[in-house]
């Protein structure tokens, strides 16, 4: 009995001595990564930015900048927009409240569409051709001066029949 203690104290000790070798070892070069991953990197200027104008439900035209590669709604809430029940699901593609609106000429270069965003976009009031989830449209230097509109309801479970709430 006293022997199987004896190696059940020993193994504990090596054990931990070994999380403890690992811990640092993977501190260490995450650390010598970190430094030579962020050393070389600048914050985008204005210039890298894109601009996206919303047209928010009252028809009030909004003009934000986005960094290449944020979501539209990542812009949303980035920038603090107040679009009521805007992006419910916070981009997990399970709603489709961040459903926008996009001309033709937009709307040709946002890319293809899944067949995951289709299903949500079906549940989506006032669904037009050129629509698409935010969420889903990420931003890319093609996209300068895109005009997105808001629909002028949203479908938001979180929301009773009346509206409020």
């Amino acid at each position: 009995m006293a022997l199987v203690t004896a190696l059940r104290r020993l193994t504990h000790v090596r054990l931990r001595e070994y999380s403890r070798r690992t811990a640092m070892v993977t501190s260490s070069a995450w650390l010598t990564a970190r430094r030579s991953f962020t050393g070389g990197t600048q914050p985008l200027r204005s210039s890298d930015k894109v601009t996206i104008h919303f047209i928010n439900r009252d028809g009030e035209k909004i003009t934000v900048k986005g960094s290449p590669g944020d979501s539209l709604l990542d812009v949303v809430i980035n920038e603090d927009l107040d679009f009521d029940g805007f992006g419910a699901c916070e981009g997990t593609l399970a709603c489709s409240t961040c459903h926008l609106i996009f001309d033709e000429e937009f709307y040709k270069k946002l890319g293809r569409i899944t067949d995951e965003e289709m299903d949500m976009l079906d549940l989506a009031y006032g669904l037009t051709d050129t629509s698409r989830l935010g969420c889903q449209i990420c931003l890319t230097k093609s996209l300068e001066g895109m005009v997105a509109r808001v629909p002028d309801s949203v479908a938001d479970i979180r929301q009773s029949k009346d509206g409020s709430a």
